[in-house]
């Protein structure tokens, strides 16, 4: 009785170190200290949408602003 009631506990605690939750952080990774907008024209050409100037900001953001907006099925 008295193994029973132990191998009960030592499964019961098993399956509750299953459910544990591992810690999660977030790393940097090197290179990244840049902005975003600040990414040079000549990184990959293919992907610059017209209407924005590499370096800007505001350019960035009203790019941004207008993908969003051709995504939202309200507008449509």
């Amino acid at each position: 009785m008295k193994a029973r009631l132990l191998a009960l506990a030592a499964i019961a605690l098993l399956n509750l170190q299953a459910c544990a939750e591992r810690e999660q952080k977030l790393l940097k990774r090197a290179g990244s200290d840049a902005s975003t907008w600040s990414v040079s024209a000549a990184a990959n050409p293919a992907f610059k949408a017209p209407g924005w100037t590499p370096g800007d900001q505001a350019s960035w953001e009203g790019q941004i602003r207008r993908r969003n907006q051709a995504q939202n099925d309200y507008s449509r």
